[in-house]
């Protein structure tokens, strides 16, 4: 570690002597031998909050001090302004004396700032994505001044970007960069999870002729504080009037005699929300759920035991469709050592890196979705020598007596400890996973180049546009009818000259703000209570009515539709909100841990009383229905349930494959809940073994994905699909959303399992 040290700059040393660092972690010196030691590209992989930002600038600033660039030597790319906002602090701390200027760019930052970089370019760039899809497309002609001497591009939670849209356009930019200042600049990407180091290797280096370092790190062993618990919901009214007790219940609801007035009731919060409030009060807590909706609910709920109880209010918000202020508030409040009780309700939008201190406690409201993000999000708290921690609670209504089988398994609950237990014993992360016909992304980038350049002729675009990394699997002929459509539908045109330049339609999208973003963006509407910007909604309430956001009900005073502004009041109380979205994928790894959790009679020491005894539950009946034991399970009478515990993608092919040949199986009233089980109904005897060989039998030959998918679909999921041509959005929905080499290996093991279930309640008849 010595000869690492004295290779970095005086300045750098006094930095590490002044914050008492005793000695570079093992990322930090990794990092720095492939830095200083080659010109290859680097992936630095570690855990949160383990110096993966110091571990790449510390070599690299030491590397421009001894040969200051003569533009922008290093630019950084972060997916999100608030991440680009503490790094551009912390950067701007570790380069105060090395006479190396950093300027952060993005929508958000005052003209006076980006102009002394246009000005003078040199030293750090910090980036969105945007803003650098912006710089390309509409200062074409200052890139090379600005860039000509670009030495290292660094790419911030490039497990967020892997293989999707946002991610890719990146890729398409630094090939778009390289090009105009000639030069295969050395790509740094930092995360704290990735699943698949070759693949993140691979997606890095994307249209880079440079090899990449991954340095493996050992973390050492898992030392985490971790606890489950599960409440069942309770109703605010009850149907009892004495407790067990006998002792009268305040909120009971008695009949009333004639002409006496209905008492008013007060809110009873369940015991769940009450736990969650006794978790995090007494410490600097983030409360994480997996939806705004969820997110904007907890809070109020927070604050309403806090005003029942006569305590303070210590609460904040996070999400995306705050203000940027509210949300620096948040931040800001969680990084200070002035505040020790605090607690932040959050979703996505606290998991990445931005730096919020040191947290004691980790509140996870159900499940997360992936290994991944669990990981990312315990590891928010812990920071220094404690270990991280977390609460996870689950809530679901207590089953009624005629619940079907299926609504009996406290599915989030098991999916929690699959996740916990796959990291445990596997180290398991999810992979990432890539398009092979980004179209959406395709369309984008076409309109974008042909603004920057003017125009090309068709072979021209096509040999550069179909030269991006991510669009390495597109054909050729598919191009083309994208080019064709986009030629019909004016987004392009093609002049006497027979080249391309941008159509009528084309330029009504590239001179909006809103093209720069390959992301979905929702007409939101501004809400405003007097001169605080409170957040956004999608849609406008009329006057009069209330809502919920930033964990807070309002009234809404005033509309201006036209300038898409909600001004409002605040007021007690509080409600439900919904915003549209797409809470993400499950892997089949999870599935099959999960079936897994069912069966075994292994003891979880991070499982509390409730918790314990709700999976106790939950596996007497799996055992007394065998569901993990085959995956076709007879409901009574023609209804039966299929238990395929396998992922988002393979689930989804499978059930269309069910869908496709339902009459010829027999089967009808298809219905299904996320990933985990399908419902239906089945015409015939013996449907277990039945519908199992049947289904083998139709695989046999294989299956053509593509058959799967309806020619009246057009499946929209991106921001320009609604671009493309029906028949293109199908291939792609076929070829990226469907797979069966895990469904079809899957339908054999269900047959198997069928038969000699079979022949079991045939030995003992």
């Amino acid at each position: 570690m010595a000869d690492i040290f004295d290779r970095f700059s005086p300045h750098i040393q006094d930095f590490i002597y002044r914050h008492g660092w005793e000695s570079l972690r093992e990322v930090q010196v990794a990092a720095a031998r492939s830095l200083f030691d080659t010109d290859n590209n680097l992936l630095i992989t570690s855990s949160t909050a383990s110096g993966k930002t110091e571990a790449a600038f510390f070599p690299i600033i030491s590397m421009l001090e001894d040969d200051m660039p003569k533009s922008v030597g290093v630019l950084y790319i972060a997916p999100l302004k608030s991440l680009i906002n503490d790094q551009f602090l912390r950067i701007d701390e570790l380069l105060d004396e090395s006479g190396i200027p950093v300027f952060h760019w993005h929508g958000d930052v005052a003209s006076s700032h980006k102009n002394k970089l246009l000005n003078d370019p040199k030293g750090v760039l910090q980036i969105t994505p945007e803003s650098l899809e912006s710089m390309l497309m509409n200062r074409s002609n200052d890139i090379v001044r600005l860039f000509w001497d670009l030495r290292f591009v660094i790419i911030d939670e490039i497990h967020v970007l892997m293989g999707s849209d946002r991610g890719n356009q990146i890729i398409c930019q630094l090939q778009r960069l390289g090009r105009l200042i000639q030069k295969d600049v050395r790509r740094v990407g930092l995360s704290a999870t990735v699943g698949d180091l070759e693949l993140a290797k691979k997606w890095l280096s994307g249209g880079s002729q440079r090899q990449c370092d991954a340095p493996v790190v050992g973390e050492g062993k898992v030392r985490w504080r971790l606890a489950l618990e599960h409440f069942y919901i309770q109703n605010a009214k009850r149907d009892q009037t004495r407790s067990k007790d006998g002792v009268k219940d305040p909120f009971a609801v008695e009949e009333l005699e004639e002409g006496e007035e209905k008492p008013e009731i007060p809110a009873v919060i369940d015991a769940g929300y009450e736990y969650i409030y006794d978790c995090v009060t007494d410490k600097k807590s983030l409360v994480f759920s997996n939806s705004r909706e969820e997110t904007e609910y907890i809070t109020a709920t927070l604050r309403q035991i806090a005003e029942n109880r006569g305590e303070p209010d210590i609460f904040l918000i996070h999400h995306g469709n705050l203000s940027a202020s509210l949300r620096e508030e948040a931040e800001a409040k969680l990084k200070s050592s002035e505040y020790e009780r605090l607690v932040t309700c959050a979703t996505v939008t606290l998991e990445l890196g931005i730096d919020i201190g040191r947290l004691e406690r980790i509140m996870q409201i159900e499940s997360p979705h992936s290994v991944s993000s669990f990981l990312q999000r315990l590891g928010r708290s812990g920071r220094r020598s404690d270990p991280p921690e977390m609460f996870m609670v689950f809530r679901e209504e207590d089953p009624l007596p005629d619940t079907p089988l299926p609504q009996l398994i406290p599915w989030e609950l098991i999916r929690a400890i699959a996740i916990i237990q796959l990291y445990i014993e596997e180290r398991f992360i999810e992979p990432p996973s890539f398009k092979t016909l980004p179209l959406s992304l395709l369309f984008h980038q076409t309109l974008s180049v042909l603004s920057a350049t003017g125009e090309l002729t068709a072979k021209a675009l096509a040999m550069r546009v179909l030269s991006y990394a991510p669009f390495e699997s597109v054909p050729k002929e598919t191009y083309r009818e994208l080019l064709v459509s986009m030629l019909n539908g004016d987004y392009l045109e093609l002049t006497d000259e027979n080249t391309l330049i941008v159509g009528l339609e084309g330029e009504k999208l590239t001179k909006s703000f809103k093209f720069y973003a390959v992301f979905k963006d929702t007409e939101n509407y501004s809400v405003r209570s007097e001169s605080d910007e409170i957040g956004t909604i999608t849609t406008p309430p009329p006057v009069g009515e209330r809502f919920a956001l930033a964990g807070r009900v309002w009234e809404v005073l005033e509309l201006d539709i036209q300038r898409k502004l909600i001004y409002v009041k605040p007021v007690k109380g509080k409600m439900e909100v919904s915003w549209p979205g797409d809470y993400g994928e499950i892997h089949t790894k999870i599935l099959q841990r999960m079936r897994k959790v069912l069966a075994e009679d292994a003891v979880y020491p991070y499982l509390k009383p409730n918790a314990a005894k709700r999976l106790e539950v939950a596996r007497h009946v799996a055992r007394n229905t065998y569901m993990t034991e085959h995956s076709v399970i007879s409901l009574g009478g023609m209804t039966y349930c299929m238990f395929p515990w396998l992922g988002t993608r393979s689930f989804r092919t499978l059930r269309k494959l069910l869908s496709r040949h339902a009459a010829e199986l027999k089967i009808s009233n298809i219905e299904y809940e996320g990933c985990c089980y399908i419902t239906f109904r089945y015409d015939g005897a013996d449907g277990e073994e039945r519908i199992c060989r049947s289904l083998e039998f139709i695989c046999k030959n294989g299956v053509d994905k593509n058959d799967l998918v309806s020619p009246s679909e057009a499946p929209v999921f991106e921001k320009y699909d609604d671009y493309i041509p029906a028949s293109l959005l199908r291939r792609a929905y076929a070829a990226d959303r469907l797979r069966t080499d895990e469904m079809i290996p899957r339908i054999s093991e269900m047959r198997a399992e069928a038969e000699i279930f079979k022949k079991k309640k045939e030995s003992k008849i």
